[in-house]
Protein backbone atom coordinates (compact mmCIF):
# COMPACT_ATOMS: atom_id res chain seq x y z
CA UNK A 1 0.00 0.00 0.00
CA UNK A 2 2.94 2.34 1.01
CA UNK A 3 4.99 1.65 -2.37
CA UNK A 4 1.56 2.26 -4.61
CA UNK A 5 1.10 5.58 -2.72
CA UNK A 6 4.92 6.59 -2.98
CA UNK A 7 4.17 5.66 -6.79
CA UNK A 8 1.22 7.85 -7.26
CA UNK A 9 2.58 11.29 -5.48
CA UNK A 10 5.81 10.44 -8.00
CA UNK A 11 3.73 10.42 -11.15
CA UNK A 12 1.29 13.41 -9.59
CA UNK A 13 4.50 15.36 -9.49
CA UNK A 14 5.84 14.00 -12.81
CA UNK A 15 2.30 15.13 -14.43
CA UNK A 16 2.12 17.94 -12.23
CA UNK A 17 5.81 19.31 -14.08
CA UNK A 18 4.75 18.33 -17.53
CA UNK A 19 1.80 20.53 -16.95
CA UNK A 20 4.08 23.65 -16.09
CA UNK A 21 6.64 22.86 -18.54
CA UNK A 22 3.67 22.80 -21.56
CA UNK A 23 1.64 26.12 -20.06
CA UNK A 24 5.16 27.94 -19.86
CA UNK A 25 5.74 26.94 -23.41
CA UNK A 26 2.29 28.14 -24.49
CA UNK A 27 3.03 31.21 -22.74
CA UNK A 28 6.49 31.82 -24.37
CA UNK A 29 4.81 31.09 -27.83
CA UNK A 30 2.28 34.00 -26.90
CA UNK A 31 5.67 35.98 -25.55
CA UNK A 32 6.57 36.01 -28.98
CA UNK A 33 4.02 38.02 -30.49
CA UNK A 34 5.65 41.15 -28.67
CA UNK A 35 9.02 40.69 -30.13
CA UNK A 36 10.15 44.19 -31.32
CA UNK A 37 9.47 44.24 -35.14
CA UNK A 38 10.46 47.80 -35.86
CA UNK A 39 8.10 49.16 -33.67
CA UNK A 40 7.35 48.22 -30.17
CA UNK A 41 3.41 47.96 -29.76
CA UNK A 42 1.78 50.03 -26.84
CA UNK A 43 0.29 46.70 -25.90
CA UNK A 44 3.42 45.14 -25.49
CA UNK A 45 3.55 46.69 -21.75
CA UNK A 46 1.08 43.48 -20.64
CA UNK A 47 3.25 41.13 -21.28
CA UNK A 48 7.08 42.70 -20.34
CA UNK A 49 8.37 43.18 -17.42
CA UNK A 50 8.57 46.59 -16.31
CA UNK A 51 12.46 47.37 -16.34
CA UNK A 52 12.37 45.42 -19.87
CA UNK A 53 9.48 47.81 -21.88
CA UNK A 54 10.92 50.70 -19.84
CA UNK A 55 14.40 50.03 -22.03
CA UNK A 56 12.92 49.14 -25.29
CA UNK A 57 10.27 52.21 -24.86
CA UNK A 58 13.34 54.45 -24.85
CA UNK A 59 14.90 52.39 -27.32
CA UNK A 60 11.91 52.98 -30.01
CA UNK A 61 10.50 55.93 -28.65
CA UNK A 62 12.63 58.51 -27.05
CA UNK A 63 15.95 58.59 -28.92
CA UNK A 64 16.80 60.16 -32.37
CA UNK A 65 15.70 57.83 -34.79
CA UNK A 66 18.65 58.44 -36.68
CA UNK A 67 20.68 57.27 -33.72
CA UNK A 68 18.66 53.98 -33.18
CA UNK A 69 18.92 53.15 -36.75
CA UNK A 70 22.51 53.42 -36.91
CA UNK A 71 22.64 50.04 -34.86
CA UNK A 72 19.42 48.78 -36.29
CA UNK A 73 20.22 45.39 -34.94
CA UNK A 74 18.68 46.51 -31.62
CA UNK A 75 16.07 48.14 -33.00
CA UNK A 76 14.28 44.65 -33.90
CA UNK A 77 15.06 41.56 -32.57
CA UNK A 78 14.13 38.87 -34.77
CA UNK A 79 12.22 40.46 -37.93
CA UNK A 80 10.59 40.15 -41.19
CA UNK A 81 12.08 42.17 -44.01
CA UNK A 82 11.94 43.30 -47.50
CA UNK A 83 8.20 41.24 -47.27
CA UNK A 84 8.82 38.91 -44.78
CA UNK A 85 8.10 38.06 -41.26
CA UNK A 86 8.96 35.96 -38.77
CA UNK A 87 7.46 32.25 -37.90
CA UNK A 88 8.40 31.26 -34.27
CA UNK A 89 8.25 27.66 -32.97
CA UNK A 90 8.94 27.17 -28.98
CA UNK A 91 11.11 24.12 -29.22
CA UNK A 92 11.85 23.85 -25.10
CA UNK A 93 11.45 25.83 -21.77
CA UNK A 94 13.97 25.33 -19.02
CA UNK A 95 12.75 26.52 -15.71
CA UNK A 96 15.34 28.12 -13.56
CA UNK A 97 13.55 28.81 -10.38
CA UNK A 98 10.26 29.12 -8.92
CA UNK A 99 9.80 32.58 -10.72
CA UNK A 100 12.60 32.06 -14.36
CA UNK A 101 12.81 30.43 -17.00
CA UNK A 102 14.58 30.18 -20.46
CA UNK A 103 12.30 29.36 -23.63
CA UNK A 104 14.25 28.50 -26.97
CA UNK A 105 12.55 29.65 -29.94
CA UNK A 106 13.59 28.85 -33.55
CA UNK A 107 12.44 31.59 -35.95
CA UNK A 108 12.34 31.10 -39.77
CA UNK A 109 11.55 33.97 -42.27
CA UNK A 110 8.27 33.38 -44.15
CA UNK A 111 6.62 35.59 -46.78
CA UNK A 112 3.28 37.66 -46.24
CA UNK A 113 1.22 34.95 -48.19
CA UNK A 114 2.16 32.41 -45.15
CA UNK A 115 4.96 30.21 -47.72
CA UNK A 116 8.08 29.69 -46.28
CA UNK A 117 11.11 31.61 -47.89
CA UNK A 118 13.50 28.68 -48.90
CA UNK A 119 16.88 30.76 -48.37
CA UNK A 120 16.37 31.81 -44.81
CA UNK A 121 18.00 29.86 -42.51
CA UNK A 122 16.30 28.75 -39.32
CA UNK A 123 17.75 30.95 -36.20
CA UNK A 124 17.68 30.05 -32.58
CA UNK A 125 17.13 32.49 -30.07
CA UNK A 126 17.04 32.47 -26.51
CA UNK A 127 13.47 33.68 -25.00
CA UNK A 128 13.81 35.00 -21.26
CA UNK A 129 10.82 35.07 -18.88
CA UNK A 130 9.90 36.04 -15.76
CA UNK A 131 7.09 35.32 -13.09
CA UNK A 132 5.59 38.62 -11.79
CA UNK A 133 2.84 38.95 -9.50
CA UNK A 134 1.34 35.41 -10.62
CA UNK A 135 2.23 35.43 -14.79
CA UNK A 136 4.88 35.15 -16.65
CA UNK A 137 6.39 37.95 -18.52
CA UNK A 138 9.12 38.67 -20.87
CA UNK A 139 12.06 39.99 -19.43
CA UNK A 140 15.07 39.62 -22.06
CA UNK A 141 15.54 38.31 -25.37
CA UNK A 142 18.86 37.03 -26.38
CA UNK A 143 20.40 39.56 -23.88
CA UNK A 144 19.17 42.34 -25.53
CA UNK A 145 18.19 44.09 -22.48
CA UNK A 146 21.78 45.34 -21.71
CA UNK A 147 22.99 46.08 -25.17
CA UNK A 148 20.01 48.27 -25.32
CA UNK A 149 21.36 49.58 -21.76
CA UNK A 150 24.76 49.97 -23.19
CA UNK A 151 23.08 51.99 -25.97
CA UNK A 152 21.22 54.38 -24.21
CA UNK A 153 23.72 55.20 -22.07
CA UNK A 154 26.17 55.98 -24.72
CA UNK A 155 23.42 58.42 -26.59
CA UNK A 156 22.67 59.89 -23.83
CA UNK A 157 26.24 60.39 -23.14
CA UNK A 158 26.94 61.62 -26.90
CA UNK A 159 23.68 64.09 -26.19
CA UNK A 160 25.03 65.69 -23.52
CA UNK A 161 28.26 66.02 -25.43
CA UNK A 162 26.14 67.93 -28.09
CA UNK A 163 24.04 69.78 -26.13
CA UNK A 164 27.00 71.49 -24.68
CA UNK A 165 28.61 71.94 -27.40
CA UNK A 166 25.50 73.33 -28.97
CA UNK A 167 25.17 75.86 -25.69
CA UNK A 168 28.76 77.27 -26.24
CA UNK A 169 27.92 77.70 -30.09
CA UNK A 170 24.63 79.63 -29.26
CA UNK A 171 26.15 81.64 -26.35
CA UNK A 172 29.48 82.35 -27.17
CA UNK A 173 29.73 82.03 -30.84
CA UNK A 174 25.83 83.34 -31.72
CA UNK A 175 26.04 86.93 -29.63
CA UNK A 176 28.74 88.05 -32.26
CA UNK A 177 25.79 87.85 -35.39
CA UNK A 178 23.08 89.65 -35.96
CA UNK A 179 20.46 88.19 -34.15
CA UNK A 180 17.02 86.98 -34.42
CA UNK A 181 14.18 85.05 -32.40
CA UNK A 182 15.99 81.21 -32.49
CA UNK A 183 20.10 80.45 -32.49
CA UNK A 184 20.01 77.00 -33.64
CA UNK A 185 23.24 75.40 -34.56
CA UNK A 186 24.18 72.45 -36.95
CA UNK A 187 26.55 70.24 -35.54
CA UNK A 188 29.08 67.85 -38.24
CA UNK A 189 31.25 65.48 -35.47
CA UNK A 190 34.60 64.97 -37.23
CA UNK A 191 36.13 63.00 -34.95
CA UNK A 192 36.10 62.59 -30.86
CA UNK A 193 38.95 61.56 -28.02
CA UNK A 194 38.31 60.85 -24.23
CA UNK A 195 41.40 61.47 -22.54
CA UNK A 196 40.10 60.61 -18.96
CA UNK A 197 36.85 60.13 -17.53
CA UNK A 198 36.63 63.83 -17.03
CA UNK A 199 37.68 65.46 -20.28
CA UNK A 200 38.04 64.66 -23.94
CA UNK A 201 38.68 66.28 -26.72
CA UNK A 202 35.73 66.97 -30.16
CA UNK A 203 36.99 68.03 -33.74
CA UNK A 204 33.80 69.21 -35.01
CA UNK A 205 32.32 71.53 -38.28
CA UNK A 206 29.73 73.68 -36.79
CA UNK A 207 27.72 76.17 -38.52
CA UNK A 208 25.49 78.69 -36.56
CA UNK A 209 22.35 80.19 -37.93
CA UNK A 210 19.83 83.07 -36.49
CA UNK A 211 16.27 82.30 -37.14
CA UNK A 212 13.14 84.20 -37.12
CA UNK A 213 9.62 82.53 -37.25
CA UNK A 214 7.66 83.59 -40.27
CA UNK A 215 4.36 81.76 -40.08
CA UNK A 216 5.41 78.17 -41.14
CA UNK A 217 8.96 78.50 -41.97
CA UNK A 218 12.32 79.57 -39.91
CA UNK A 219 13.80 82.17 -42.03
CA UNK A 220 17.81 82.93 -41.58
CA UNK A 221 19.04 85.91 -40.28
CA UNK A 222 22.56 85.52 -40.02
CA UNK A 223 25.16 83.02 -39.40
CA UNK A 224 28.55 81.14 -39.99
CA UNK A 225 30.74 78.22 -40.18
CA UNK A 226 32.94 77.56 -37.14
CA UNK A 227 35.30 74.89 -37.25
CA UNK A 228 38.06 73.17 -34.91
CA UNK A 229 38.70 71.42 -31.75
CA UNK A 230 36.85 71.85 -28.51
CA UNK A 231 37.84 70.38 -24.92
CA UNK A 232 35.03 69.11 -22.78
CA UNK A 233 35.33 68.65 -19.07
CA UNK A 234 33.07 67.50 -16.80
CA UNK A 235 31.65 69.64 -14.14
CA UNK A 236 29.20 68.71 -11.70
CA UNK A 237 28.27 65.62 -13.63
CA UNK A 238 27.78 67.15 -17.02
CA UNK A 239 29.97 67.91 -20.16
CA UNK A 240 31.15 71.62 -20.29
CA UNK A 241 33.00 73.26 -23.51
CA UNK A 242 35.88 74.52 -20.98
CA UNK A 243 38.21 76.01 -24.69
CA UNK A 244 37.45 75.89 -28.44
CA UNK A 245 40.72 76.12 -30.86
CA UNK A 246 39.33 77.36 -34.42
CA UNK A 247 40.74 77.47 -37.27
CA UNK A 248 41.63 80.58 -39.21
CA UNK A 249 40.40 82.76 -42.45
CA UNK A 250 41.80 83.12 -45.57
CA UNK A 251 44.84 82.19 -46.61
CA UNK A 252 45.72 80.88 -43.12
CA UNK A 253 41.99 78.28 -43.32
CA UNK A 254 44.09 75.24 -44.77
CA UNK A 255 47.22 75.83 -42.55
CA UNK A 256 45.63 75.89 -39.72
CA UNK A 257 42.59 72.99 -40.05
CA UNK A 258 45.54 71.21 -40.93
CA UNK A 259 47.34 71.93 -37.40
CA UNK A 260 44.03 71.36 -35.64
CA UNK A 261 42.50 68.56 -37.00
CA UNK A 262 45.83 66.70 -37.78
CA UNK A 263 45.10 63.21 -39.25
CA UNK A 264 40.99 63.96 -39.05
CA UNK A 265 41.83 66.68 -41.62
CA UNK A 266 40.45 64.58 -44.40
CA UNK A 267 37.37 63.38 -43.09
CA UNK A 268 36.35 67.77 -42.15
CA UNK A 269 37.82 69.02 -45.85
CA UNK A 270 35.40 65.99 -46.83
CA UNK A 271 32.35 67.65 -44.28
CA UNK A 272 33.19 71.15 -44.74
CA UNK A 273 33.57 71.40 -48.88
CA UNK A 274 30.05 69.05 -49.05
CA UNK A 275 27.29 71.00 -49.20
CA UNK A 276 25.28 68.44 -49.51
CA UNK A 277 26.17 66.56 -46.24
CA UNK A 278 25.88 69.79 -44.23
CA UNK A 279 22.18 70.65 -45.75
CA UNK A 280 21.18 66.70 -44.81
CA UNK A 281 22.66 67.39 -41.11
CA UNK A 282 20.83 71.07 -40.65
CA UNK A 283 17.68 69.38 -41.84
CA UNK A 284 18.01 66.61 -39.88
CA UNK A 285 18.96 68.67 -36.78
CA UNK A 286 15.96 71.57 -37.63
CA UNK A 287 13.52 68.89 -37.48
CA UNK A 288 14.50 67.37 -33.92
CA UNK A 289 14.90 70.93 -32.51
CA UNK A 290 11.37 71.65 -33.67
CA UNK A 291 9.88 68.41 -32.63
CA UNK A 292 11.55 68.89 -29.18
CA UNK A 293 10.69 72.48 -29.12
CA UNK A 294 6.69 71.75 -30.50
CA UNK A 295 6.93 74.61 -33.10
CA UNK A 296 4.66 74.66 -35.62
CA UNK A 297 7.29 75.21 -38.38
CA UNK A 298 7.57 73.19 -41.55
CA UNK A 299 10.27 74.91 -43.58
CA UNK A 300 13.39 76.84 -43.56
CA UNK A 301 15.15 79.18 -45.56
CA UNK A 302 18.22 81.24 -46.66
CA UNK A 303 17.52 84.80 -48.19
CA UNK A 304 17.72 83.72 -52.25
CA UNK A 305 17.14 80.15 -51.77
CA UNK A 306 13.77 78.55 -52.10
CA UNK A 307 12.66 77.02 -48.56
CA UNK A 308 13.12 73.45 -47.71
CA UNK A 309 10.60 71.14 -46.33
CA UNK A 310 11.58 69.88 -42.88
CA UNK A 311 9.83 66.31 -43.54
CA UNK A 312 9.68 66.53 -47.25
CA UNK A 313 12.62 63.81 -48.67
Amino acid sequence: MKQTFIFVIAAFLLAACGNEEEQLRERAAELCQYIPDHELLEKSKDFMTADFYAVLDTMFNHLPEHETMDHEWLYYFVTGNGGTMADYEVTGVELQDGAHAVATVKVRQKWEDGSFDENSDIEEHKLYMEKVDGQWLMSDFDGHKQDCIRHIEINRREQAVREAISDYLVKEIGKHYLQGQLCIPTLLIVAEEEEDTTQGRVWCDCWVDWYNVAGDTLKTVSGGNHSGCMTIQERDGKPVVTAFEQTEDGARFIPSAKRIFGHHFDVYQNMNSNRDVREAARKEQLCEYVKRYNLNVRYYQDFGWDAVELLGE
